[in-house]
């Protein structure tokens, strides 16, 4: 019979968690859809089998809501890539090209989940992702898991965490092994 009042306690402190994440998640996907533009300076490492060291690049990275995105490389060399609607530009000198993201099924779901997360869509995220979150507004971590099985064939997980209204890092595992990290740094973020 003591189980009973165990087991309700148990459950109700599962319950109240699970509503906390819930309520903090809110709180974040409010801040972030709040900010309507953003721009930051990036350190992107990229860990692959193919090479000893990770690869790096430097450049700054800008979001105009609801779904424009622009990495602008300018170390080891310059590029710019800008991502709005439906279409990714890529410029390296003088040349530029123009592709559709549905001819990119490997790049859609990082760009998709950044996005979504830039934007504060919760339901964009929760299409396309299971959604693990941690922590509260003031720092907050996403866990993203594809939910789909022909996604979890090009990514295993997207990390994403932050504070308030800001991202801080965003870590990509690929499912072949290799690994991204971009470290973000802006005016109002905690190093």
């Amino acid at each position: 019979m003591r189980r009973a009042p165990a087991l309700a306690l148990w459950f109700g402190l599962v319950c109240a968690a699970a509503s906390a994440a819930t309520s903090g998640m809110d709180q974040v996907m409010g801040l972030l859809a709040a900010r309507r533009h953003g721009r930051s300076d990036f350190i992107e490492q990229r860990f692959t089998s193919l090479v000893r060291r990770p690869l790096e690049s430097r450049g700054v990275l800008s979001f105009d809501a609801p779904d424009r995105l622009e990495k602008r490389t300018v170390e080891p060399r310059a590029e710019t890539l800008i991502v709005e609607g439906d279409q990714l530009t890529e410029e390296r000198g003088h040349r530029r090209r123009v592709v559709r993201l549905a001819d990119m099924p490997q790049l859609l779901p990082v760009l998709d989940a950044v996005r979504a997360t830039l934007a504060g869509d919760r339901a964009g995220l929760e299409r396309i992702f299971a959604v693990q979150f941690g922590g509260d507004a003031a720092r907050w971590t996403l866990e993203l898991e594809p939910a789909s099985a022909a996604l979890a064939r090009a990514v295993s997980r997207i990390d994403v965490d932050g504070a308030g209204a800001d991202l801080l890092h965003v870590e990509i595992l690929y499912a072949d092994g290799d690994r991204s990290r971009m470290t973000l740094r802006n005016s109002t973020a905690p190093p």
